[in-house]
């Protein structure tokens, strides 16, 4: 229960974080692009290196620590860091063809079902 706890408060801040970095780069860039997820996307992604890599190394990161930072925060943030990380790993157990699966299918999918959803809603709606 104090995990799932973790994970929440974790959340709420990258989610706040997410949404503060998005109205932002809306702000101060141009929206052609949209810069606010890839920002997030990018730090998620160099944060959940260096906290995985700092407890695999250094071991000083406790398991809480981790879970509330890792699930916590950078989930809320991007769950694309999560994605990265599982697939480097594949890549460095020498898993290529794992991680090459997990990226399509994540990749195909994922937009697949964002297209499905907006089609279902705009057939129905």
């Amino acid at each position: 229960m104090y995990k799932i706890l973790l994970v929440g408060c974790g959340g709420f801040l990258g989610a706040s974080a997410r949404y503060i970095i998005s109205i932002t780069s809306a702000k101060l860039l141009s929206s052609n692009f949209p810069y606010g997820t890839f920002i997030v996307n990018v730090i998620g992604c160099f944060l959940i290196g260096t906290i995985m890599e700092s407890s695999y190394k250094l071991g000083n990161i406790s398991e809480n620590m981790k879970v509330f930072l890792t699930t916590g925060i950078l989930g809320g943030l991007t769950t694309f860091s999560t994605f990265s990380n599982e697939t480097v790993e594949l890549f460095l157990k020498g898993k290529a063809f794992t991680g090459i699966l997990n990226i399509l299918l994540n990749v195909a999918l994922c937009l697949a079902g964002v297209y499905m959803g907006k089609l279902l809603i705009s057939k129905t709606l």
